[in-house]
């Protein structure tokens, strides 16, 4: 298994040696600005390729409440089986929507390994976020399907865009955050 590491803003030299070999990485990102705003699309894409036939595994990511004016809760869901993780630490008043739950997150990522072990069409990664850029969370099943060639979208918020690029070595297509890019996208990669 590959070792994730700590990106440093602007520090392409030594990215992964298997991103290296070649810039015609099947991988994107949904770049967006505004939280939540991939979500939709991202939902939407995956359903646009199912109905067609296609094999789309992975993770992704809705934000939910507990209830009417309750916490903000920000749920993942396996593509294959439709199990869905609860990441938010439950903290307590006063903990933040960021603060995700590490061993949720370890048991989740079990939807990328098998997606790697019985091939797919396209992966889903709910996030690069604060996690993967510091080489956590996500990266390193990340890394490895990057290494294999699977296809791979996922959503990089503006403030880790940079580290994003260094993650892939500037090899992945950075798109908005709407059905007919993401359609377009996949469509180049079978040319």
């Amino acid at each position: 298994r590959p070792k994730a590491r700590k990106m440093a803003a602007g520090d392409r030299s030594e990215g992964d040696p298997r991103l290296n070999a070649t810039r015609a990485l099947p991988i994107a990102a949904i770049v967006y600005a505004v939280r939540g705003a991939a979500d939709g699309p991202m939902a939407d894409f995956a359903c646009s390729l199912r109905e067609r036939g296609r094999k789309v595994c992975g993770l992704i990511q809705e934000q939910t409440r507990d209830g009417p004016g309750g916490a903000r809760r920000m749920m993942l869901t396996d593509l294959e089986s439709g199990e869905r993780f609860d990441i938010s630490q439950k903290l307590g008043a006063g903990s933040g929507p960021g603060c995700v739950d590490p061993g949720v997150l370890a048991a989740a990522s079990t939807a990328l390994r098998r997606a790697l072990a019985q091939g797919t069409d396209l992966v889903m990664v709910s996030r690069f976020g604060e996690l993967e850029a510091a080489g956590g969370g996500f990266a390193a099943e990340m890394l490895e399907l990057m290494g294999e060639g699977v296809p791979l979208l996922t959503a990089v918020g503006d403030k880790y865009l940079e580290s994003w690029r260094c993650f892939t070595d500037g090899a992945g297509a950075e798109l908005p955050a709407n059905l007919e890019s993401l359609e377009a996208w996949f469509e180049s990669l079978e040319k």
